[in-house]
């Protein structure tokens, strides 16, 4: 981690912040309570800045964050991790439990402020619409197996979906890998890896959206593929 050795580095800790499904804060301190804790823990504490932060988005500083909602002690939670002006931010699932509003909120203020510091992200989630809203970079796992990794606007850009007449698995032109693949008596469907236009006219050719992408690799996490570089990242 930032080319040292992760075990047994308690200065590295320092870089990192960390903001966990279940938010798990001290449920009797108050938003300013924790705030003072936090700076008498870390090296580097931005207190100023965090209660500025908390202010703007309304959220009281003397309630107990037990009493606050659930989007509220996330955002107290973003709030705490980016105080440390960590170089690396690591959330695990951090809106998986907000409704849709208290969500949005979240990842607006994530972005504004990782925006302002440079802090590299690295988010963890299961709601495909929040990654294409907010990541430059995806790694998709099915079974603690890497399937596919990428930009994420060049793996949309790559992929396409394909109907026509039955396929039996020959080769198409401009068809890198066959990622997934219904039939019909006569037609096939294909998501497809590209490499290139699919100029046969006897396919019709369609875009697809992030999510059709990552579903089709978490079907069953295996692709058909030409070639033995499949999945990895130039």
């Amino acid at each position: 981690m930032f080319g040292r050795s992760p075990y047994g580095d308690t200065e590295g800790l320092a870089d990192i912040g960390f903001v966990a499904q279940d938010t798990p804060l001290y449920r009797d301190f108050t938003a300013s309570e924790l705030v003072v804790a936090g700076g008498k823990l870390n090296k580097r504490w931005d207190a100023a800045l965090t209660r500025t932060r908390l202010a703007q988005l309304g959220i009281p500083p003397d309630r107990p964050v037990g009493k606050l909602s659930g989007g509220q002690r996330a955002q107290v939670a973003l709030a705490l991790a980016l105080a440390k002006q960590p170089r690396l931010l690591l959330l695990d699932e951090p809106v998986a439990s907000l409704d849709p509003l208290a969500r949005r909120e979240f990842l607006q203020s994530l972005m504004g402020s990782v925006a302002e510091s440079g802090t590299t992200v690295l988010l963890s989630s299961h709601l495909l619409a929040d990654l294409e809203r907010v990541c430059d970079y995806l790694i998709v796992l099915n079974a603690s197996q890497v399937q596919l990794t990428g930009a994420v606007d060049d793996l949309v850009a790559e992929h396409r979906q394909l109907v026509g007449p039955r396929h039996d698995g020959g080769a198409i032109g401009g068809v890198a890998a066959v990622v997934r693949a219904s039939h019909t008596d006569r037609q096939s469907t294909l998501l497809v890896r590209t490499d290139g236009p699919v100029t046969d006219p006897a396919w019709t050719v369609r875009d697809v959206s992030l999510e059709d992408v990552v579903l089709a690799y978490l079907a069953d996490g295996t692709t058909q593929t030409s070639h033995s570089e499949w999945g990895v990242a130039a």
